[in-house]
């Protein structure tokens, strides 16, 4: 069938707007109708090279929207299910997925070259038939895309599908990291450097967990300001302007949990979180960025503070189980999540809108897309 989406050619290239030809769902995929998709700092990392991938891509991992195929074998979904997008799947039955941390199910191997888990593209360039893949073997950037049924999870008919897509990746990931990934209890002091789409959502879950105090680091005013509606307690513009009140509230020992949350990541970020984390606390890490081997950290902290940095995925989510209890705090009133839309786009806007979230401009822009 034919698709339309934005598909990004070349390392430093820009996402160009492709006639496409999709492939039927075989037997355990299902053909999703694509309704909304974030505009994740992910994406655009494959622009950059952060994140190495076979190009060309179709765009997009963080969609919602509707089944309107399925596979023979097919028995998560049937068609008419509103679905939110999983950028990893959860098979249920490998060994990671059995024990409870889906969040690295071994099916996500080879994600990185965005075709079937035959190893098979399913979108194909309508002009020259090149077989491409999607991003995380999605592609939500097209207004159709065919996946596995584990990368599915069946949404309330109710939940508009531009909040259901956040929650498919950036939601669940910032919400986990302070939840999970911090283990955030009540009573703690809790950091989070940088809040966008995912960094708000950590300010969020450190809120959840107990925290009694949350505080923002974030360059953008208006942004610290926001972060203050999403629940933080105090904004600054940067670490060093924080640490005297990180130690006024921990009579100098540092917060308990330190969660990295920037659109770019490196060795020297680390270390700045990790120098104002205190005792037995933890330096989470939920950004992407630099391949460089390095961290600015002294070894002896580890030792002689029992400190950690623990690296987050997905916010160490289970999605199956997460996603609908996301929605559900979000229909109880007590998760936001139309706050975190700044503005939407339409598939020949992507461009602008990776251009506006570098410019600062958003928490987290949405493409609709026309069908």
């Amino acid at each position: 069938m034919k698709a339309q989406g934005a598909v990004i050619h070349e390392v430093g290239g820009q996402w160009k707007v492709e006639e496409l030809e999709l492939d039927d769902p075989q037997d355990h995929e299902v053909l999703v109708q694509v309704m909304a998709s974030g505009l994740c700092h992910s994406d655009d990392h494959f622009v950059t090279g952060d994140l190495a991938v076979t190009l060309p891509m179709v765009g997009g991992h963080e969609g919602a929207g509707i089944v309107v195929k399925v596979g023979s074998k097919v028995s998560r979904v049937k068609v008419g299910d509103h679905v939110s997008t999983l950028f990893i799947p959860a098979c249920g039955v490998c060994r990671f997925c059995a024990r409870g941390q889906s969040y690295i199910c071994n099916n996500g191997a080879g994600m990185e070259h965005g075709l079937g888990m035959d190893g098979t593209p399913r979108f194909h360039i309508a002009d020259s038939g090149k077989g491409i893949g999607g991003v995380t073997r999605l592609g939500t950037f097209a207004n159709y895309l065919v996946c596995h049924e584990t990368q599915t999870v069946k949404l309330p008919d109710d939940i508009p599908f531009d909040v259901a897509c956040l929650v498919s990746c950036g939601v669940a990931t910032g919400w986990g990291a302070s939840v999970y990934g911090g283990n955030v209890r009540a009573g703690d002091v809790v950091m989070v450097m940088g809040v966008g789409g995912v960094g708000m959502n950590a300010v969020q879950g450190a809120r959840h967990a107990g925290a009694d105090h949350v505080i923002v680091v974030e360059p953008v005013e208006w942004k610290r300001k926001a972060a203050l509606d999403f629940g933080a307690t105090e904004a600054f513009a940067s670490v060093d302007a924080a640490r005297d009140r990180i130690n006024a509230l921990t009579n100098g020992q540092g917060v308990d949990a330190a969660i990295i949350t920037v659109g770019r990541v490196d060795g020297d970020i680390i270390g700045e979180a990790f120098s104002v984390t205190g005792k037995a606390g933890a330096t989470i890490l939920a950004s992407v960025g630099s391949f460089e081997p390095h961290i600015a950290a002294s070894p002896q902290d580890f030792t002689n503070f029992a400190k950690r940095i623990q690296g987050v995925l997905y916010g160490l989510c289970n999605p199956v189980l997460d996603i609908p209890r996301l929605l559900q705090m979000y229909r109880d009133g007590r998760l936001k999540l139309d706050e975190l839309i700044t503005r939407r786009y339409d598939i020949n806007e992507v461009n602008e809108g990776f251009a506006d979230m570098h410019a600062g401009k958003n928490i987290r822009g949405v493409l609709i897309h026309k069908h």
